[in-house]
Order: C-alpha cells, then structure tokens, then sequence
C-alpha cells in the first residue's frame, strides 16, 4: 500500500520530468508543398509551373485553325491551320524534356523545379524554362546566304505562380528571348518579354483561363503584336482538354513571343485546342 502511495505520489513529478526533457527536442516540422496550381502543363500559350512526373510520356496534340477573319473564303479559319505534335517526358521528379513539330518551328525544351509553394511558408513556386526552337518560314529563295543556326531562337524564362485557393491561380512570367535572325533591320536580336497568366475553376471540372505577354522592347515599326489568349480547360478522367481563342497562330514561345500576326480589335484571331494523352 506505502508502494502504491508512492508511486501515486512521484508520478506528477515523473511526468513533468519527462515532458521537461521532451521539450528540448526539436520535433521536426513537415513542409506541406501547395500542388495543382495548373491541372495543364500549359495556361494557354504560356508554359504553367506544373511538371510531369517521373517517367510519364506525354502525347500532345496542339491545333491552330487559321483567322476567323478570313470569313467564309477560308472556312471561317478551318483552312491555313498549323498543328503541333509534342512529345514530353518526365526525365527526373521535377524534370521534364520535350521535342515539338509544327508548320512554323521546331522545338525543344526543358522545365525544372527551382523552388516550391508551402503552405504557410514560401509563398510561390518558381520553375525554370529554356527551349530552342528552330524556325520554318525562313526560305532560301528570298534569303539566300541563310545559314542554318540563322533559324535559331532560344528563349529562357521562370514561371512564378501562386495557388491562391482551390479555384485562383496566378502566375508572372519573366522572360529573355534572342533570334539569331531577326527580319527587320530595326528589331534587336536580343528581346525581353514580360508574360501574366491565371486560372479560376469555376465548376467541377471546368476553368476559365487567361495569358498574356507583353513585349518590352519591340522595334516601333513592327507588324507584330503582343499575343493575348482566352480559354477553358475541361478535366477529363484525369487529362485535360484545352479550347481558346488566341490572337497568335504561333505555338512554340518563339512563335508567340516575336511573331503574333493577329488583332483582336480587328477580329483577326485563331480558334485552337490542346489534347493531351499521358502514357
């Protein structure tokens, strides 16, 4: 009984001895890293902050029709389309590598993770991009001392982007471009750019999704414009489906960045979609 008395006696003491010593350590915390910003490896034109996973091999089909403009003599875009075939695959986690065709440009680029989003910590993920695309229109017959690495534009961006709740994502897109040919005298080979991009879930398994780029030393004579796009994306049994409406019929950054054609404000724009298969 005395035993029990004891025990009974010390085990506050006991226990708050334990828990003194317990305080010293430092219990480690977990880091929650905020995913799924972007359901799509792309806003529209932008490139978004989401990678592929190791080992997934992605199958993208990108299509653009031709201008609504053109009216009924061009099918209202459907003739004079350009279409892209990607492939992408996930090299490491947080590494992916891609080789594109269309009518326009080659392409082929690499995306990383630099720094992710935690919850109630860092606030943003920062993803490097760098691609090289290799341009089509180019032709011999009207230059005809064109060299090869004369079609060469590399282009270098990070993608900042922000997942602000389950329907909001924004993201900031500082970007570096040179053109190893540029066609007017006037236009510097090396250009800046400045890209902005969001998306808002608006249903189950639709968003509503926007970009734009902004050109920041555009030579003042150009006929190029600043590419504007406006979209969906339609999630699908784990894809998703994109459906836009852009002013750029160039699908590669080189293409969209230095070379957009189209104004809105004259309803001179292209219809496309993005279909995505994962492997």
């Amino acid at each position: 009984m005395k035993k029990i008395v004891l025990l009974l006696f010390l085990l506050p003491i006991l226990t708050y001895s334990q828990n003194d010593l317990l305080s010293g350590i430092d219990v480690p915390i977990t880091k929650e890293k905020v995913t799924s910003a972007f359901k799509a490896l792309k806003i529209v034109n932008l490139e978004s902050t989401k990678i592929a996973a190791k080992g997934d091999i992605y199958f993208i089909v990108a299509h653009r029709f031709g201008s609504i403009q053109d009216g009924f003599e061009g099918f209202y875009g459907l003739d004079n389309a350009n279409t892209q075939i990607k492939f992408i695959y996930g090299l490491t986690e947080g590494v992916h590598i891609s080789a594109a065709r269309s009518q326009l440009a080659y392409d082929f680029a690499i995306k990383y993770a630099l720094l992710p989003q935690i919850k109630d910590g860092f606030p943003v993920n920062i993803t490097g991009f760098n691609s090289l695309s290799i341009n089509n229109t180019l032709k011999e017959s009207v230059y005809p001392e064109l060299k090869f690495e004369n079609r060469f534009t590399y282009v270098a961006q990070l993608l900042i982007s922000r997942k602000f709740s389950e329907k909001l994502s924004l993201e900031v897109v500082p970007t570096f471009f040179h053109e190893n040919f540029v066609e007017n005298p006037e236009q510097k080979n090396t250009q800046y750019a400045i890209g902005f991009g969001g998306r808002y879930k608006f249903a189950k398994r639709w968003s509503l999704n926007i970009d734009y780029a902004a050109h920041l030393n555009r030579a003042s004579n150009s006929i190029y414009n600043n590419p504007l796009s406006i979209g969906f994306d339609l999630e699908t049994g784990g894809h998703v489906f994109q459906m836009h409406f852009t002013n750029s019929q160039g699908i590669d950054e080189a293409g969209y960045l230095a070379r957009t054609t189209g104004d809105w404000s004259k309803g001179d724009v292209f219809f496309g979609f993005n279909l995505a298969r994962v492997f």
